[in-house]
């Protein structure tokens, strides 16, 4: 990690996430039923709540409505769950109403073009190996990791590193 990136990384207070892609593969499954199921991985799972459990704060921001989301989102005690949100920065912008926070306290991953508008206003921008290239093309950072295996442990882990409390 270069001084640059580990000084932005530093002034991180929140995470917002992208679901769908970023703690998911980005595949949902349908039941006979109609009932939709997705698999989370136990590694951004430990990250989030390590990270909450040293002061970070997280927010899940979705295009989608999901009740695995707010399940989810409830077993991992995210502060905050936007979902059915067709423009991401007014979750972005009531966030750093809430908190008195600049820009530049805010991480966000994401893997789609919608993403695209957040991505470019936060202070460290970054999205999973599995993202599409035009994300890839507007981020500071692209994970090692793809999205639902383990994306988002890594970008948390690197904040909690540039901060100095792992």
């Amino acid at each position: 990690m270069n001084k640059k990136t580990k000084k932005d990384l530093a002034k991180i207070e929140v995470m917002l996430m992208d679901l769908d892609g970023c703690l998911t593969t980005g595949h949902i499954i349908y039941s006979s039923n109609g009932q939709d199921t997705k698999i989370f991985h136990t590694h951004d799972g430990f990250g989030i709540v390590r990270g909450r459990e040293l002061g970070l704060k997280f927010a899940i921001i979705s295009g989608m409505s999901s009740k695995v989301n707010r399940m989810r989102t409830k077993k991992l005690k995210i502060h905050h769950i936007y979902e059915n949100i067709d423009d991401k920065l007014i979750p972005f912008e009531e966030l750093k109403l809430k908190y008195n926070l600049k820009a530049e306290n805010f991480a966000y991953i994401g893997d789609d073009e919608f993403d695209l508008p957040l991505l470019r206003k936060v202070g460290f921008s970054c999205c999973p190996k599995s993202g599409i290239d035009e994300v890839k093309k507007h981020v500071d950072y692209v994970c090692k990791k793809n999205g639902g295996e383990g994306a988002v442990r890594e970008v948390v882990d690197m904040i909690l590193k540039a901060k100095g409390l792992i």
